[in-house]
């Protein structure tokens, strides 16, 4: 595709059309899966480029694979980011993430409405290695701004929080970092980024569960760092020597050069390969997934034996013109929903016929759980509550199925 041609294409057409690194032997539409550990070489002296990063040729697949290389390309192309890294999991991308900007003493803000593995890794695993996570409310600007000091080294959130459905407001927190000079980190799965650009609301770095909506159906585990390279850098304590080292930012030599490389968790071509087929159909799925979810949230927020429904794109919902304002019509494909009693949301769990019982969110089948009892099953009742997580909530990701037969089953589920 000519660089002149693909500049006036709207970006799934350039997703579509990405061309590969290097031409397909037998030109194929399908970039190749690449079952290799290891890449010859003609010269010793082409090795030493290799290995030293002075030249692009791959040397090991823990550090770079062509499949993997590809998808993070087409990634890039949509995003417009400087740079993309993908991982073996949506927790690989988080950790990988914070390993890099924090260190010992340091601190990190966030807020306590996290996904559960999240908020273990910062409450428990970081504290290990000596990072404290403070904990405020996001939606507070002055509550932020007091929990920020010359050690923090970044603020984290989940653009719309999961299972509470809070939404803050991105371009007051960017700016409030930007004061700060510490870099902006948001988990954005819920919302796919063909459908919102983060890096216009002053994200810095995005991290994204590539599992959910990218994978094309649960096919396959993965996540993605994203780097807008919008960060000055030389703010940070621990990256600034790395400024104006490299073409890449301080951020993401550092990431690229070391973290990724001592951790491990890279990403398999195998599902690189999963993963860019679930690109090409992602604007449709998630169009088509987030149009079930509102009007079934529209439908059963009437239903009698429900005491509220969460959506922020609903007119009466707290983050409403905040969600608007940043995501459009529609605020991702999952909502949750809240009965009399712990005992009444097992009833209804139990009486589904065609939504799944199953962790995970935007698989192309929708799916119902109990958060309290199993994404945050082994955390204590005041650590439950400090989270707003209810025992009376239900979950629901939606999928693909006629709206009409979600909302009856539903319906069936409750009468019983």
């Amino acid at each position: 595709m000519e660089k002149e041609n693909s500049d006036c294409l709207s970006n799934d057409t350039k997703l579509l059309h990405e061309p590969y690194p290097a031409k397909d032997a037998y030109n194929s539409l399908n970039m190749p899966i690449y079952h290799a550990v290891a890449y010859d070489f003609e010269t010793a002296a082409q090795m030493e480029l290799a290995f030293t990063g002075k030249s692009p040729e791959h040397v090991y697949s823990r550090i770079s694979n062509p499949a993997v290389q590809y998808f993070e390309k087409r990634v890039k192309t949509v995003t417009n980011a400087a740079e993309v890294m993908s991982f073996n999991s949506g927790m690989a991308a988080i950790a990988n993430t914070l390993m890099t900007v924090a260190y010992s003493g340091s601190n990190i803000v966030t807020s306590p409405h996290l996904f559960g593995n999240t908020y273990s890794f910062f409450a428990s695993t970081l504290k290990d290695f000596g990072v404290e996570t403070r904990f405020c409310d996001l939606t507070k600007p002055d509550d932020v701004k007091s929990n920020i000091d010359k050690n923090t080294c970044a603020l984290f959130l989940e653009i719309i929080t999961n299972p509470q459905m809070e939404v803050a407001d991105l371009c007051l927190l960017s700016n409030i970092c930007k004061e700060c000079g510490i870099p902006l980190i948001a988990d954005t799965t819920i919302i796919p980024f063909t459908a919102f650009h983060a890096a216009d609301f002053g994200v810095n770095i995005e991290v994204v569960s590539s599992t959910k909506y990218i994978s094309g159906g649960a096919t396959s585990l993965g996540g993605l760092v994203i780097d807008y390279d919008s960060f000055d850098w030389q703010h940070s304590k621990k990256l600034n020597y790395l400024t104006n080292q490299s073409k890449l930012s301080a951020f993401s030599a550092k990431m690229r050069m070391e973290i990724y490389r001592n951790f491990g968790a890279c990403m398999t071509p195998q599902v690189a390969y999963m993963q860019t087929l679930g690109l090409e159909t992602l604007s449709v799925r998630y169009e088509r997934a987030v149009k079930t979810c509102k009007n079934l949230v529209e439908k059963i927020s009437k239903l009698s034996n429900i005491s509220s429904v969460n959506y922020p794109s609903l007119p009466n919902h707290p983050y409403y013109d905040v969600s608007r304002r940043q995501f459009g019509e529609y605020a991702g494909a999952m909502f949750t929903f809240d009965l009399a009693s712990r005992e009444a949301a097992f009833r209804f769990i139990d009486n589904l016929k065609l939504i799944r019982r199953a962790t995970n969110l935007f698989d192309n089948k929708t799916l119902a759980i109990h958060p309290a009892s199993t994404i945050f099953g082994t955390f204590t009742e005041e650590t439950r509550k400090s989270m707003d997580i209810s025992q009376n909530t239900i979950r629901i990701s939606a999928g693909l199925e006629s709206m009409d037969d979600l909302y009856n089953d539903m319906v069936q589920a409750m009468a019983k």
